[in-house]
């Protein structure tokens, strides 16, 4: 059988079965799975890894369980501003988009920046006037609007103080989504996409959108998408911390994944987690906090979805 493999996430943190319930924990569930399903759908007809790892973070980036698209928390200015990457592993094309507002799918942006623009990384304005030319669908703020995410803001409101989407042990929805993939033709892809902190000011721009931070892929090694407190995964460059221990130390990708979240993240005071595949098929879904929603599907068998450690 044709080598392919999957993984997802949708956020890692203080996840604890006591804060969540039955129902609760049934819609993460069913629709991490549901993600899963399209994406390895797609790499059952022979379509790239590229094309899974889109479709599976435009599916979270729908769902409003998670800080994403649709889900994104507010800022401190009340508005949604988002940030997205994508790369693919065989040439490292790569597009990313950060402080983005009212496009329904900053994910799908990300590739046609890596495609058409000629560029890697836009921002802001200047990215929406891309989207815009390349025909992206936009949304108005009441589509963004969640009343949970509203009342999250609330208890920040007119404060400094901002909150990672993960941080707290309430009864919190979490967190940045992503994907990776390896297709049948031996290449990687990676997409990462987030809605940021809640409160966030400044313009501020976490790991997600940065290739070799929080989301990266190469053919010789892995792909990986990571998600936690971002301000530590772009000082530890923990997506190509985890590739560059596989290609210049030859650790196994579960061996690499463990050294850069058990070790070296908690050394510097960051959580989190991240997913990630190799070229062989081998996924990892690592973290060191309470729980990460996750989920990897293979052609070995392997079909699982996953909240708690």
């Amino acid at each position: 059988m044709t080598n392919i493999a999957l993984a997802l996430h949708g956020g890692a943190g203080t996840i604890l079965k006591k804060s969540i319930t039955p129902e609760q924990e049934h819609s993460y569930l069913e629709a991490m799975q549901g993600a899963l399903d399209i994406g390895y759908k797609i790499l059952e007809k022979g379509k790239s890894s590229l094309d899974a790892v889109e479709a599976v973070v435009t599916f979270l980036e729908d769902c409003p369980l998670f800080n994403a698209g649709k889900g994104a928390v507010f800022t401190a200015a009340g508005t949604h501003e988002m940030d997205a990457s994508i790369m693919e592993g065989k040439n490292l094309q790569a597009g990313a988009v950060s402080a983005i507002s009212g496009i329904k799918n900053p994910i799908k942006l990300t590739r046609l920046v890596m495609e058409k623009s000629g560029h890697v990384f836009l921002s802001g304005k200047g990215a929406e006037e891309f989207a815009r030319e390349m025909g992206c669908n936009f949304e108005d703020a009441s589509y963004f609007y969640d009343e949970f995410r509203y009342k999250q803001w609330q208890r920040l409101k007119n404060t400094d103080q901002f909150q990672l989407d993960h941080s707290s042990n309430i009864d919190e929805k979490f967190g940045t989504v992503g994907a990776v993939a390896l297709d049948q033709y031996g290449n990687l892809a990676a997409a990462t996409s987030t809605g940021g902190m809640t409160n966030k000011r400044f313009g501020r721009i976490g790991d997600s959108p940065m290739i070799g931070a929080g989301n990266y892929a190469n053919n010789l090694t892995c792909a990986v998408s990571c998600t936690g407190s971002g301000e530590f995964f772009i000082r530890g460059v923990v997506a190509y911390d985890v590739s560059c221990l596989m290609e210049y130390k030859n650790l196994s990708l579960a061996a690499a994944c463990k050294e850069v979240i058990q070790h070296r993240l908690p050394k510097i005071g960051g959580d989190g987690g991240l997913v990630a595949v190799d070229s062989q098929g081998n996924t990892s879904l690592s973290f060191n906090t309470e729980g990460m929603y996750r989920g990897h599907r293979n052609s070995q068998g392997k079909n699982q979805v996953y909240i708690y450690a």
